[in-house]
């Protein structure tokens, strides 16, 4: 991974290369921002252009021995902590008994956020960096490094440390061994312990470019500009979420005709029916879910703005635009947010594990309240 794999974060890439060229990286960093922005790519491509046998002013090199393994994501000093569920009938205990499935989901999609890290490799459950894995943490950090002048830990996911381990880790974070640096990759800062926190210099990952959303778009996925547009408007700054609107682009249509019977039950307020589409919502899995509910605030969000009557402004295939010219008329200034609101709590709660038949059929009053208005 190196700095030319990750997508914009230009001044910051900038910044970790005068750390590293002027030999003053902290030993301690923590790469914070919002999901998809590039926290993990980042902090493997810093440490990769440190170990580089012959880096540039710019990047590594790709090709040299170090790099190679680097590319594998299976140097010998550069180690993961992930969060995982432990599973005695699997042998699964420590990150090191999933590293090499953890490192072929990161090199696949090095933009992998944690839910879908759970949703493929941890069976659909929740997972945690376990107390154990401090012990862990600092056997491994206590050799010398292998072939490099220093030794990586990159903790993916913090915030999912116990707090027993990271109790643990304090003493050790704040003083290391000798040539070892600790790098934390976060889109949930807020929720790392305080002590943890303050041990590291905060590395802060603005939202991604427009400019490098687009070029990226149609470079790795061959979108025309229209369409590249499209897809970085809906990703608001986030390359993680761009590859998913990318991989999911195939299921709109699908998400659009639930949006639409979501809406068209609303109105008629058929309890019955409502009951029906709330349980078939209810067995689908967690990601759909989210991922249909924020279709649905993309199609509220759109329809309020072709109901404000500037078409310069609106994003609609031909399909949307035709339902929106009789659906705009009920999404107006009175309920959007409000209805916005709802449906940014219905996956919030979808997120907490929420049972999702309620949470849906408790959406449908209020959307039905709201559509009204």
């Amino acid at each position: 991974m190196r700095f030319a794999d990750v997508i914009g974060q230009e001044d910051v890439k900038e910044h970790l290369r005068r750390l590293v060229r002027g030999g003053r990286v902290p030993h301690a960093m923590l790469f914070a921002g919002n999901a998809g922005v590039g926290q993990l790519p980042l902090a493997i491509a810093t440490a990769q252009y440190m170990c580089c046998e012959r880096r540039s002013e710019e990047d590594a090199c790709g090709v040299c021995p170090s790099c190679v393994k680097f590319g594998k994501l299976s140097h010998p000093d550069l180690h993961f902590t992930f969060p995982i569920v432990k599973s005695a009938e699997k042998r699964v205990e420590v990150c090191d008994d999933m590293v090499e499935v953890f490192r072929q989901y990161v090199s696949m999609n090095p933009y992998i956020s944690v839910n879908a890290w759970f949703a493929g490799a941890c069976g659909g459950k929740a997972g945690m960096i376990y107390a154990r894995e401090g012990d862990e943490i600092i056997r491994k950090l206590s050799f010398k490094p292998y072939e490099s002048s220093c030794k990586v830990m990159v903790i993916w996911a913090p915030e999912l440390m116990k707090e027993e381990c990271a109790n643990h880790l304090l003493k050790f974070i704040e003083e290391p061994p000798e040539n070892t640096l600790f790098f934390l990759a976060t889109d949930a800062e807020e929720r790392i312990l305080g002590t943890i926190r303050s041990r590291c210099q905060r590395i802060g990952l603005p939202p991604v470019d427009m400019g490098s959303l687009v070029s990226a778009a149609s470079e790795r996925f061959g979108l025309g500009g229209v369409e590249a547009e499209r897809f970085a408007r809906l990703a608001s700054g986030s390359w993680g979420r761009l590859c998913e609107e990318v991989k999911r682009s195939d299921d709109e249509t699908a998400y659009f005709d639930m949006f639409k019977q979501m809406m068209r039950l609303a109105w008629t307020l058929d309890v019955k029916e409502i009951k029906l589409w709330s349980e078939r919502m209810a067995g689908m899995g967690r990601d759909e879910q989210k991922q249909f509910l924020q279709t649905a605030q993309h199609e509220v969000r759109e329809n309020f703005i072709s109901h404000l009557g500037d078409p310069r402004l609106v994003y609609m295939n031909a399909e949307e635009a035709g339902f929106s010219e009789k659906f705009s008329r009920f999404i107006n200034e009175r309920n959007v947010e409000r209805m916005m609101a709802e449906l940014e709590l219905a996956e919030n709660q979808i997120e907490q594990n929420v049972s999702s038949k309620i949470v849906f059929f408790h959406m449908m009053f209020s959307l039905y309240r709201l559509l009204k208005m």
